[in-house]
């Protein structure tokens, strides 16, 4: 092996843990419960009806989405690391059990935009939403205690 090699395993292996401390800080950060402010998919607004009946947990590698009595629950992998930072979210109970979404998100202190692929074939590049596509753009604030 040659020293570039060496010098290129040595950078990326002290580098993973770091990653992995990031990933676990920003989960901390993000964790609690959170509200939508606004919301569209495939451009168009969601009435704020339906958002004030909706809220997103967040608690380590797990979530909860909840809108009125319905619940989905499943597990989100984060990689902060990346730009724009990305989660894997995958259903485990509910109406999007076995379904993984691909997603981008910004984090801000109280408040998290999060944009969605609700087809499951590829992540936004962008936070925003277009007619005729199955992207899915929430900012939420965190709730007060």
């Amino acid at each position: 092996m040659t020293c570039q090699r060496i010098s290129c395993l040595l950078f990326v292996l002290s580098i993973t843990p770091v990653a992995h401390v990031c990933a676990a800080q920003e989960a901390k950060e993000t964790d609690g419960t959170w509200k939508p402010v606004s919301a569209e998919l495939a451009g168009k607004s969601w009435p704020k009806q339906i958002l004030n009946t909706m809220k997103l947990i967040l608690k380590g590698d797990r979530y909860t989405v909840q809108i009125g009595d319905q619940s989905d629950e499943g597990t989100v992998t984060r990689d902060p690391s990346k730009s724009p930072e990305t989660m894997d979210i995958t259903g485990t109970n509910g109406p999007n059990k076995g379904k993984t979404f691909l997603v981008i998100y910004e984090f801000n202190g109280e408040e998290l935009r999060v944009c969605y692929d609700l087809s499951g074939k590829s992540r936004p590049i962008e936070f925003a939403t277009k007619p005729d596509t199955k992207l899915f753009l929430v900012t939420y604030r965190r709730a007060k205690s």
